[in-house]
């Protein structure tokens, strides 16, 4: 699958985002094992704490249908302003360690930005457990 048809699916599943608070909309599509995709959007809540980023929904979905090898993940913000701040565009921190964990392997990519990523360069240094091993 070509890296802009995995972007239009991640653009897709953000226009089903819960996005009421923020009203930023966000979704992810995650390629696996070269056939499958999976997507997600963020899914927000009154009580803060209790959000679903849209990266965290799509590996979650990936991985309740059985698909554990996830080779890319495309990302898009579609109310994002590109214009102020490339940031905007980019997974939080704990979608960080969710991706360097479950997708350790998979290649980056966000819609509104040319490169494309691996984990390490989005998280350099990042916290494991010595008993788990990458996948």
């Amino acid at each position: 699958m070509e890296k802009e048809q995995l972007i239009e699916l991640a653009k897709e599943a953000a226009l089903r985002s819960y996005s009421p608070y923020s009203n930023f909309r966000v979704g992810a599509a995650v390629l696996c094992e070269g056939e499958h995709i999976a997507t997600g959007a963020n899914i927000e809540n009154a009580s803060y704490g209790l959000c679903l980023c849209a990266e965290r929904a799509a590996i979650s979905n990936a991985h309740a249908q059985g698909h554990t090898k996830i080779e890319a993940i495309a990302l898009a913000c579609i109310d994002a302003d590109i214009q102020v701040s490339d940031h905007e565009l980019m997974p939080c921190g704990s979608c960080r360690q969710w991706i360097k964990e479950l997708a350790p392997k998979a290649t980056i990519h966000i819609a509104g930005l040319e490169e494309s990523f691996v984990i390490d360069q989005l998280l350099p240094m990042s916290f494991s457990l010595d008993s788990h091993k990458d996948t």
